[in-house]
């Protein structure tokens, strides 16, 4: 029989947890950011390898903070352990073994988990050594595998390894499929990646997305997306000076759209101010933070 099973990924953020989903699927699914805790749903990605199938379960940095919505971002973090037949702890190999100590104190069930080191093209081999050794004196984990999306390092190495812990099962979904998300929370995503990417100065943490209306074609989708903030004077910087800033934002998100869709797409872009909407429990349910 194959192997089938759900894969928690699990890190600090800014570790690299979406990039290395979007690595391993091979397609650009899960927003991708500068800014830390950019993700803030679990997001499900589905990779087939040598008939196997690996369900990845992408979720927001562990952290912890006093706002309504980092506390949804954590409890979703941590609803992915118990979900899973597997982890994968993701680590910056450039950073500290805190990060680790804390999710080993998270991980109450004590599912087994694979030590993922990210960012190894960044410092010197010699220091690799070093990190994997520190690391090494923790040894809690299955096995440690450093990799380097950017220079595709070590992606078959992690998924023999993945596949190697997963139980033998009938597939859970369609051997097909990327993805069990449905349309709108992809292009919610891509939209939001879109807004942080081109006002990563400017625009705070605190801004989202809400797809109001899709309209499905076989050639073209048409969306309908508003961009909520907390201030006026944020708003005023997503729109700039005679309309400019929102049109290169929706240049810049259409071209995720379509580059994810494979057709053309028709986007309209609008900007509400919501005070302190991180806070407002209404507001995150409309969202689509809390159901």
């Amino acid at each position: 029989m194959n192997k089938s099973g759900f894969v928690g990924v699990i890190g600090e953020p800014n570790a690299g947890k979406s990039t290395l989903i979007n690595w391993l699927v091979g397609e650009k699914i899960a927003m991708t950011s500068r800014k830390a805790n950019a993700t803030r749903k679990r997001l499900t990605a589905i990779v087939m390898y040598n008939d196997n199938q690996i369900i990845l379960i992408d979720t927001p940095g562990i952290h912890e903070k006093e706002k309504l919505l980092n506390k949804y971002m954590l409890n979703e973090a941590l609803k992915a352990l118990g979900d899973s037949d597997l982890i994968l702890y993701i680590a910056d190999i450039r950073k500290n073994t805190n990060g680790y100590k804390k999710f080993l104190e998270l991980n109450k069930k004590d599912i087994p988990h694979i030590l993922v080191l990210t960012k190894t093209d960044m410092i010197k081999e010699e220091d690799v050594l070093v990190k994997l050794k520190e690391y090494e004196e923790i040894k809690k984990y299955l096995e440690i595998i450093p990799i380097s999306s950017t220079m595709n390092i070590n992606r078959d190495k992690l998924l023999d390894t993945i596949v190697k812990y997963l139980p033998e099962h009938p597939y859970y979904y369609d051997p097909e499929l990327i993805s069990t998300e449905n349309i709108k929370d992809i292009y919610k995503e891509l939209i939001r990646e879109a807004l942080f990417d081109k006002l990563n100065d400017e625009i705070p943490y605190e801004s989202d997305i809400i797809i109001e209306k899709i309209i499905e074609k076989d050639d073209i989708d048409k969306v309908y997306a508003m961009i909520v903030t907390q201030k006026d004077t944020q708003k005023s910087m997503i729109i700039g000076k005679k309309g400019k800033k929102i049109k290169e934002l929706g240049i810049a998100a259409r071209k995720l759209l379509e580059q994810f869709s494979g057709k053309k797409i028709y986007l309209e872009l609008f900007v509400k101010t919501v005070p302190n909407w991180t806070k407002n429990k209404k507001m995150l349910e409309e969202i689509g933070y809390i159901e």
